[in-house]
C-alpha cells in the first residue's frame, strides 16, 4: 500500500498548499448576501396568461425577489448578470415570472423534450411545502419555456423521474430572457391551513465557461441541509391542496415478429390492450391511485452494460410512471424496494398519506411473470418463476430537519407456493449543521419457491450458509438479517465518514435489489477541497481517500482496498479531470489474489452549448472472474453531446473492456458496447429520436425509431417500432451476416382527464 500512500500525501499537500489570492470582491460594492429572506406575497391584481411577455394586469403590485447571490463557483458573491422574480397567486394557481439579465447571443436555451433541459440555461421554483427540510418541488422552465421538474428527499437526493402537471412559456428578449410558470395548486401537496408558511428558494442556472448558479437565498457551506437554508414565503391564505379524479386510459396496438429455428421471419397477429389508470386525492392528506390491465412497457430502451466480467445481476434504473411517482417514499440505505422486481403486473395499486410528520405508502401488485434473484456470497442467479402478488408497506414520521425514523416491509408470494418477507427499521438524526447518522436494520423470511427446473442441476446443487442449504430452489425455508450504520460529516472544505454493513448469508431481499450477500463490511473516507476566486485558471481541487475491509460471516477476510482519488475543475469550458489509483487484495473461488491495482482517468469538457464530450481509461491487473486468473485489464471509452442546431442533439457513446492472461498474454473476454441517440424537436409538443446500439459479446445491433407527441408529462402519443439484428454464422438456409431477429411495431396513446 506504500504507493497509494505516497499518492495520498501528494494530493493533499498540493490541494493544500494552494491558496486564493487575497483582495476584495470587485463586484460587490455595497451589495451583500442575504441568508434565510422573506417574502409576503399577494393575490393578483387581474388574470394572467403565460405566455412569457409579463404584460398582464395580474402582474402589476406583484412580489419581487432580487438580490441573487452566487454560490457556484462563488461564494455567495454577487452574480455577474442580474436576476429578478415576480411571484403572485389566485385561488387555481401560484404564477412566478423571471427576468433573467444576459447577453441574448449567450443564451443557452433549445426546444427538446420534457425534463432534458439541464445542460443549458434554465430556472427553478424551489418548493418546501411543508417546511421541514425532508422533501422538495423542484419546477423548472428553460428559455424555450420546455418544462422540467424534480422531487428533492433528504434520503435520496433529487429524483428526475418525477412528474408534474403545470405550465410554462419563455422567450428570449433584447435584454436576456423571460420565462412565466403557472403552478395548479391540484399539483401540489400542503397542509390544510388558512394561510400557507413555505420554504422557497428561486434558482437560476447559467452554463457558460464555469456552471454558475445563482439564488435568492444565499448559502453556508458548512450548512448540510439544503432546504434549511432557503427562504420564507408567507402571504397564500384560503387556497385548497390537491384533490379530486384523475382517469388515465391508454390504448396500446403492437405487432411482433421473430427469426425461427427454421431461418423464416413470422410476423404475429396485431394485438392491443385497453387499460385505465385511476388517481383519486380523497383528501390533501390521503391519495389513493389504481391501474387495471396496465401498459408499462417502456418506450426508452435500457441501455447496455459491459457485463463479460461480472457474476452478479445488473441494476436498471425505473423507467415505468407508474412505479416512478412517489418512489422517493421507498428508497431505503439498504435496498428493500426495486420496484421492477414486479416484472408484468396486470393490476396495482398505490395509497398514499401524509398528516403533519407522519408519512404512509402501500403499494400492492399482482405479476404475471415474476422475477427471482438469488444472492451469494461471489455471484448471483436472475431466475423467471410465474405468477406472484406483492404488498409493500413504508412509513415515516419525520423528527425536524432531516431527522426521522421509518418501517419498511415487503411480502411476495407466489402462486403455487413460496414466499419472501422482508421488515424493518430505518433512521436519520441531524446531529448538527455538518453531521448526521444514518441506520437501517432488517429481517427476511424466505420460504422458497419448490421448483428445481428453474436452474440448472450444478447451480442446485450448490450450498450455502455452513452448507445448512441448497442453493436451488427446492422449497428450503430460512431467516436472515441486514444491518448498516453510517456517520457522516459534510463541511465546507472537507468531509469525512465511516460505514458498517453486514448482510447475512440467509438475507435476502425479494422485492429488492441486493444481489449479494453473507458479507460485513467496514469502510471509511476522508476527503478535502479547496476553491479558488475568479482570477485563477482553476475553479476547485479535491482529493480523498477510500479504505474499505470486507469479510464473510466466517471471518474470513474476502476483500480489502484503499482508493486515493483527485479531481480538478478548470474556470474554462466547463472542464474537469479526474483520476483514482487503487491497490486490492481479494479471496475469490478460494484463491487469494494479492497485488491487484488499477489506474483510472476521465475527463469531461463542455466549450460551448453545442458540444459536450469526455472520455475515460483504465488499467490494471484485475481477477478475470470466469476463468480464475489475474489478468491484464483495460477498458476505455468516449462519448459526446452535439446539437449542430437548436433543435437536433446527436449523442454517442462506445466502451470497450478486455483482458489478457497476466502469465501467458492470452486474451481472456473482450466486450465493446456502442449506442447512440439522435432526437429532433419539431414543436414543444411533436419530436422524433433514433437509438441504434451496439453490443459484440451478443452480436447485436438494436435500432429503435421512435415519434412522440408530448401535451403535458402524463397525455402522449406514441408511435414506434424495435428491430434486432442478429450476426448469424450460419442459418438454415446458408445464409451468413447480419439478419433480422426480432421485431415489433407498436403505438400507444394516453390522456390525462381532470375530474
Amino acid at each position: 500500500m506504500r504507493h497509494t500512500a505516497l499518492l495520498v500525501i501528494a494530493l493533499t499537500t498540493l490541494v493544500a498548499a494552494i491558496a486564493p489570492p487575497a483582495g476584495a470582491d470587485p463586484l460587490r460594492g455595497d451589495w451583500q448576501p442575504v441568508y434565510h429572506p422573506r417574502l409576503e406575497i399577494r393575490r393578483a391584481a387581474g388574470p394572467i396568461v403565460v405566455d412569457g411577455r409579463l404584460d398582464d394586469a395580474g402582474w402589476r403590485g406583484a412580489a419581487v425577489a432580487r438580490n441573487f447571490a452566487e454560490h457556484n463557483p462563488g461564494d455567495q458573491t454577487r452574480p455577474a448578470v442580474d436576476t429578478e422574480v415576480w411571484i403572485a397567486y389566485d385561488d387555481e394557481h401560484l404564477y412566478v415570472a423571471w427576468l433573467c439579465e444576459d447577453d441574448p447571443a449567450e443564451v443557452r436555451g433549445y426546444l427538446c423534450e420534457r425534463d432534458n433541459i439541464f445542460s443549458g440555461d434554465y430556472v427553478a421554483l424551489n418548493l418546501d411545502t411543508y417546511g421541514d427540510g425532508t422533501h422538495a418541488y423542484e419546477i423548472v422552465t428553460n428559455p424555450c419555456g420546455v418544462p422540467g421538474d424534480l422531487l428533492y428527499s433528504s434520503m435520496n437526493g433529487e429524483d428526475m423521474s418525477y412528474d408534474m402537471i403545470f405550465e410554462t412559456a419563455a422567450a428570449i428578449t433584447g435584454d436576456g430572457w423571460v420565462a412565466e410558470m403557472a403552478i395548479p395548486f391540484e399539483s401540489l401537496r400542503f397542509p390544510r391551513r388558512e394561510e400557507q408558511v413555505w420554504r422557497v428558494d428561486f434558482w437560476r442556472n447559467r452554463p457558460r465557461e464555469s456552471r454558475y448558479q445563482y439564488s435568492w437565498a444565499a448559502y453556508d457551506r458548512d450548512e448540510a441541509c439544503w432546504p434549511c437554508q432557503w427562504g420564507t414565503l408567507t402571504g397564500i391564505r384560503g387556497v385548497e391542496p390537491g384533490g379530486g379524479f384523475e382517469l388515465l386510459p391508454s390504448v396500446v396496438a403492437y405487432q411482433s415478429g421473430s427469426l425461427g429455428e427454421d431461418g423464416e421471419f413470422r410476423n404475429d397477429e396485431v394485438d392491443g390492450d385497453l387499460s385505465l389508470g385511476l388517481s383519486w386525492d380523497v383528501s390533501s392528506e390521503l391519495s389513493v391511485e389504481g391501474t387495471i390491465n396496465p401498459d408499462f412497457s417502456q418506450v426508452e430502451s435500457d441501455a447496455a452494460q459491459i457485463d463479460v466480467n461480472s457474476t452478479f445481476a445488473l441494476f436498471y434504473p425505473e423507467k415505468r410512471p407508474f412505479f416512478q411517482e412517489g418512489s422517493d417514499l421507498f428508497d431505503t440505505y439498504i435496498s428493500a424496494v426495486y420496484t421492477r422486481s414486479i416484472n408484468d403486473p396486470s393490476v396495482a395499486g398505490k395509497l398514499t398519506w401524509r398528516r403533519g410528520s407522519n408519512s404512509l405508502a402501500l403499494l400492492s401488485a399482482y405479476d404475471e411473470h415474476s422475477v427471482i434473484i438469488l444472492p451469494f456470497e461471489e455471484e448471483s442467479r436472475f431466475l423467471e418463476n410465474g405468477r406472484s402478488a406483492s404488498n409493500i408497506l413504508r412509513y415515516r414520521r419525520d423528527l425536524g430537519e432531516q431527522s426521522h425514523v421509518g418501517l419498511v416491509a415487503t411480502d411476495r408470494r407466489f402462486d403455487g407456493g413460496g414466499a419472501g418477507t422482508l421488515a424493518g427499521l430505518d433512521a436519520q438524526f441531524r446531529l448538527s449543521s455538518k453531521d448526521k447518522i444514518e441506520l437501517q436494520a432488517l429481517v427476511s423470511h424466505t420460504a422458497e419457491v419448490d421448483n428445481l427446473v428453474l436452474a440448472d442441476s450444478a447451480f442446485n446443487t450448490m450450498r450455502f450458509a455452513d452448507g445448512e442449504h441448497t442453493a436451488g430452489l427446492d422449497g428450503e425455508r430460512f431467516t436472515g438479517h441486514a444491518l448498516n450504520v453510517e456517520i457522516e460529516r459534510d463541511a465546507r472544505d472537507y468531509w469525512a465518514g465511516i460505514e458498517y454493513l453486514e448482510l447475512s448469508p440467509t438475507f435476502r431481499a425479494d422485492n429488492g435489489f441486493e444481489p449479494s450477500n453473507n458479507k460485513r463490511q467496514l469502510e471509511g473516507r476522508l476527503g478535502v477541497i479547496k476553491r479558488f476566486d475568479e482570477e485563477s485558471v482553476l475553479e476547485n481541487m479535491s482529493a480523498d481517500v477510500n479504505g474499505t475491509r470486507k469479510w464473510n460471516f466466517d471471518g474470513v477476510r474476502k476483500d480489502e482496498w484503499l482508493i486515493a482519488s483527485g479531481e480538478i475543475h478548470f474556470r474554462a469550458a466547463q472542464t474537469g479531470i479526474h483520476s483514482y489509483y487503487m491497490r486490492s487484495n481479494e479471496r475469490y473461488r478460494g484463491i487469494d489474489f494479492d497485488d491487484i491495482w488499477l489506474a483510472h482517468t476521465c475527463f469531461s469538457t463542455k466549450p460551448s452549448g453545442r458540444l459536450h464530450f469526455g472520455a475515460n481509461v483504465n488499467y490494471g491487473h484485475r481477477i478475470a472472474r470466469r476463468e480464475l486468473v489475474m489478468g491484464k485489464e483495460t477498458s476505455f471509452g468516449g462519448w459526446a453531446d452535439i446539437r449542430p442546431v437548436d433543435r437536433l442533439l446527436v449523442s454517442f457513446s462506445y466502451s470497450r473492456l478486455y483482458s489478457d492472461d497476466l502469465d501467458t498474454g492470452e486474451r481472456l473476454f473482450a466486450q465493446s458496447v456502442f449506442r447512440s441517440t439522435v432526437s429532433v424537436q419539431v414543436n414543444r409538443e411533436f419530436s422524433a429520436r433514433l437509438v441504434t446500439q451496439y453490443n459484440d459479446r451478443f452480436d447485436t445491433w438494436d435500432v429503435d425509431p421512435l415519434l412522440t407527441y408530448r401535451i403535458n408529462s402524463l397525455t402522449v402519443f406514441y408511435i414506434g417500432s424495435t428491430h434486432t439484428y442478429r450476426d448469424l454464422e450460419l442459418d438454415p438456409d446458408g445464409r451468413e451476416g447480419w439478419t433480422l431477429a426480432d421485431r415489433q411495431f407498436f403505438l400507444k396513446l394516453q390522456y390525462l382527464f381532470r375530474i
